[in-house]
């Protein structure tokens, strides 16, 4: 079993930053992937950015030169670091995790997800 829990959301202003963490328990993570998600109110819950055991990375579009993903493995701790926010990337940002650590943005891939938290991008 894995349990997941996000942190680091809050309000911020447009053009600000935040670094949100996911920390990882329950089996070790060296050979998995992990991945990060989010959910605006009244959307569907869309990939943002996703990291496999070796340190390759995959970022969405809409975040690529903003965000950075990184992960300490030995720790089992992700990493979301978000700058030159904008107010529509407020959403719910949840963690999840890949047992087969392949490198993907699609979502039926990820096995865990945590709770999520809470990013608001004010104008």
């Amino acid at each position: 079993q894995v349990q997941l829990v996000e942190s680091g959301g809050g309000l911020v202003q447009a053009g600000g930053s935040l670094r949100l963490s996911c920390a990882a328990s329950g089996r070790t993570f060296s050979r998995y992937s992990m991945g990060w998600f989010r959910q605006a109110p009244g959307k569907e819950r869309e990939f943002v950015a996703a990291i496999n055991w070796n340190g390759g990375t995959y970022l969405a579009n809409s975040v690529k030169g903003r965000f950075t993903i990184s992960r300490h493995t030995a720790n089992n701790i992700m990493y979301l670091q978000m700058n030159s926010l904008k107010p529509e990337d407020t959403a719910v940002y949840y963690c999840a995790v890949d047992l087969r650590g392949v490198l993907t943005g699609r979502e039926s891939e990820y096995d865990y997800w945590g709770q999520g938290t809470q990013v608001t991008v004010s104008s």
